[in-house]
């Protein structure tokens, strides 16, 4: 694979970002998540606008290489935990599992928390990427079932602290 390249989201993404976000969900969580919970889930990517206009109101951050999108993640302030953020979305192509992209996006996303002044990020991770968050550091605080359209899942609420900023040499 060539060189990943971390970009922000532009109003022309909404479309293949879509796209992936209902694959992803599709193909990389049909072991935790039945087909009627998939599709729910997804459904939040068929109002294509409304989804960019979601992205678009986040620090979301695009991973590409030679052309194509590997994934993306959002961030977004916590309305009443000033210092902490939130990794609201963290999706990869079905293609491009496993390869360091999420990890990749999540220290992206971890960055620029802490370089907005964040000393925590959490994110309610789906059951399939709880085990990917804990990897990483993020320590299970809560469970939580949520409705989508008709439909209940499950995920857990993770936090992490994040490292102290680094020093500048003077």
């Amino acid at each position: 694979m060539t060189t990943i390249s971390f970009r922000p989201y532009l109003p022309r993404d909404a479309g293949p970002l879509a796209e992936l976000f209902a694959a992803s969900i599709e193909d990389l969580t049909a072991e935790d998540y039945d087909e009627a919970q998939r599709a729910a889930w997804a459904a939040a990517a068929d109002d294509v606008e409304a989804f960019g206009a979601r992205l678009a109101g986040w620090l979301t951050i695009l991973a590409e290489a030679g052309g194509e999108i590997l994934g993306f993640a959002s961030l977004r302030d916590d309305p009443k935990l000033k210092e902490n953020r939130i990794i609201e979305m963290l999706y990869v192509a079905p293609d491009h599992a496993g390869q360091g992209i999420g990890k990749a996006l999540l220290d992206v996303m971890e960055l620029l928390a802490r370089q907005r002044g964040a000393e925590t990020a959490s994110t309610d991770a789906s059951e399939t990427a709880r085990e990917f968050f804990a990897k990483l550091g993020y320590e299970m605080q809560a469970r939580n079932t949520v409705m989508r359209g008709e439909e209940w899942l499950v995920n857990t609420t993770m936090k992490k602290r994040l490292p102290e900023k680094a020093q500048a040499n003077g």
